[in-house]
């Protein structure tokens, strides 16, 4: 689960589909991340306010490897087999373009729930 502190549980929908943006972002950032370092990773970055449960991550960066969007490698670390993801060569063109839908989408639905004053409709 994609869990934010500052919403009800109804609102966990709007999160849901934000995930792949969110590990996709850090992938793009970072290049090799394992999964409990993008979890700590985003609580961090939140001030603690948003938390993905490897409940929810493991299956998003699953679905991102069975789509082609991310390669794996495998390392051994302190005696335990540690898996990193990052984003396939031939997918950061996409990965790039996939980002830069979200972010117009998100700025233009910044502009619908605060409008300024140059976005207002007139008063009847």
């Amino acid at each position: 689960m994609l869990v934010y502190l500052g919403m009800n549980t109804t609102s966990h929908q709007l999160l849901k589909g934000s995930l792949s943006a969110i590990i996709l972002k850090l992938l793009a950032d970072t290049e090799w991340m394992y999964g409990y370092e993008i979890c700590q990773k985003v609580k961090q970055i939140t001030d603690g306010q948003l938390k993905i449960t490897e409940g929810a991550l493991y299956p998003a960066l699953y679905k991102l490897e069975a789509d082609g969007m991310l390669i794996t490698k495998t390392q051994i670390v302190e005696g335990r087999t540690r898996k990193y993801y990052a984003i396939a060569q031939d997918q950061q063109g996409n990965a790039v373009d996939r980002l830069a839908q979200i972010d117009q989408f998100l700025h233009q639905l910044q502009r619908i729930l605060t409008p300024s004053d140059l976005h207002q409709l007139p008063t009847p």
